[in-house]
């Protein structure tokens, strides 16, 4: 990370934000609105089904798993939408689709209405979540780590704000919640309609844009990129890119803990709700007040392959508090006064904290790389698998950790889930660091010696290689010098050549390349090519 990057994410978050420009800060605006509405409505639709519709606990099982299911299912046509039609028109879309949606969800009386809004609902997901991520990605250039940190506190900040807001709205009728929630998604429609400009960084393959022409394209301007099954079957046989999402998927179904073993917990323990809007409120406040710290902090410490995995180790040792004080408190019958119900709490608070924590660490960095493991033309198809993925990383989670709390308590041992949770955490990182010291992460970015050399570049000084992967490899050493990678007994290098790396650290080279901004071989993100050294 630049001392530059550095020191806009160490100046806050609102300074973060107003160090973009606007198509990031308009991104940036969207996945606020989207989570202030979606969490708006969201956590009291089963009571709306349950209550005051008096539909069974099967039907509304199954009006939420639909919804759950298209998002899941579709993100990877989302993603390989936003590669071929441009990230602009997929993410309209997806927001005009999910306003019909929330306003279906308020009138709508049958079961099979409810059933098709919860569908569209899910629908618009798959297709906004992808191409957004793909469109700032290539909007931020260089500075993807410190864009992605402000976006994850903006939908953070979106997640604290919307129950909130729908608490106060519910309190009159759910028609009225769904009813604002949708006036929200339909006004950001018109908005990005009008103020979200096609973008600058790269388009599809086969476009105007960079990829193999060297000329600036548009992030969300249409193209003639192969056909979509071609790019399914490009990104199918990325293993590094399969085996890296396949690592990270369990972290989705520790993170998701906030939502279920959590709250499990907090009533168990106090047989109320406090203490579940108290863990909803530190962990949306920590991510919004200190998110850019965070990851100003583990970007100079540890660099983004590295602060991964601690990101991971640091997410299991979070259910530790929670396997240490669960045989020491018993089932609560009847709420406890304040003053225990603070200590009962502490593990709680304590895990939701280290959660929010890790979770700053890891995100911005598992963005990036995400980008880092193959070409410009796919990356909103990567995306998709990528959410994919997780998201069955968060079914199996739920169903897995859920089915462990039973256990734990019918056997004795109600230790027994928080244990197998670290347990999951430490398997990820472990992933995770067995990828990044094979070299796995790097295999499509570290460029040959032959890419910089002295017969590979024109007498004006431009790069005139064919399109490599990702990441521009550092110039050949100084005289006098000793390469950064090289260990002090190494071989000198040829001429015009680098020395030998291993793939380990080829491998976290690459990934710092990435978080500093540097982009596909002889190019600066955006297209533009860039003198060789």
């Amino acid at each position: 990370m630049t001392g530059a990057a550095e020191g806009r994410l160490m100046a806050g978050t609102p300074a973060l934000i107003r160090s973009f420009d606007r198509p990031v800060r308009l991104l940036l605006v969207n996945q606020l609105t989207i989570n202030t509405g979606f969490y708006m409505l969201m956590p009291y639709l089963a009571g709306h089904l349950s209550g005051t519709l008096a539909l069974p606990a099967a039907l509304v099982g199954l009006i939420l798993g639909v919804r759950n299911l298209s998002q899941q299912g579709l993100f990877l046509v989302g993603g390989t939408l936003a590669d071929r039609l441009g990230c602009k028109p997929v993410i309209v879309a997806g927001c005009g689709v999910r306003a019909v949606a929330f306003l279906m969800l308020g009138v709508a009386g049958s079961v099979p209405a409810l059933v098709a809004a919860s569908a569209l609902t899910g629908f618009a997901g798959a297709l906004f979540n992808p191409a957004v991520r793909a469109y700032l990605a290539r909007e931020a250039g260089e500075r993807k780590v410190e864009a992605f940190a402000a976006f994850n506190a903006f939908g953070q900040l979106g997640i604290l704000i919307g129950p909130l807001v729908g608490l106060l709205l519910n309190g009159v009728t759910f028609t009225l919640v769904c009813l604002t929630a949708g006036v929200m998604f339909a006004a950001l429609t018109v908005a990005q309609v009008r103020a979200l400009p096609p973008g600058t960084g790269a388009g599809p393959a086969g476009s105007a844009g960079p990829t193999g022409s060297g000329v600036p394209g548009a992030a969300g301007a249409p193209g003639t990129a192969a056909g979509g099954r071609a790019v399914w079957r490009e990104v199918a046989a990325d293993r590094s890119l399969l085996r890296f999402s396949l690592a990270m998927a369990g972290s989705y179904a520790l993170n998701f803990q906030i939502y279920l073993g959590l709250p499990l917990e907090v009533r168990r323990v106090t047989a109320g709700e406090f203490g579940v809007t108290l863990v909803f409120v530190v962990s949306g406040v920590m991510t919004v007040i200190g998110q850019a710290r965070v990851t100003a902090w583990a970007g100079r410490r540890w660099g983004p392959s590295r602060a991964i995995v601690r990101g991971l180790v640091l997410m299991g040792l979070a259910f530790v508090p929670l396997a240490v004080a669960a045989p020491l408190t018993a089932t609560a019958t009847a709420p406890p006064p304040a003053a225990a119900q603070v200590l009962l709490l502490l593990p709680v608070l304590g895990a939701a904290v280290l959660l929010s924590l890790a979770t700053m660490i890891i995100y911005p960095f598992e963005m990036t790389t995400v980008v880092a493991l193959g070409p410009e033309h796919s990356v909103g198809t990567r995306y998709g698998l990528y959410s994919t993925l997780a998201g069955l990383g968060v079914a199996a989670g739920n169903l897995l950790s859920g089915w462990a709390l039973d256990l734990g308590r019918s056997v004795g041992l109600p230790s027994l889930p928080w244990l197998g949770l670290a347990a999951v955490g430490a398997g990820c990182a472990a992933a995770v660091r067995a990828l990044d010291r094979s070299g796995r992460l790097a295999e499509h970015s570290v460029v040959s010696p032959e890419a910089v050399s002295p017969e590979a570049v024109s007498p004006e000084g431009t790069s005139q290689d064919p399109p490599s992967p990702d990441v521009a490899s550092p110039g050949p050493p100084s005289p006098g010098t000793t390469p950064p990678d090289a260990t002090p007994d190494a071989a000198p290098a040829a001429p015009g050549r680098h020395p030998p790396v291993s793939p380990a650290r080829a491998s976290g080279a690459r990934l710092r390349d990435v978080a500093a901004g540097r982009g596909r071989a002889g190019r600066w993100p955006g297209g533009r090519r860039r003198h060789a050294r």
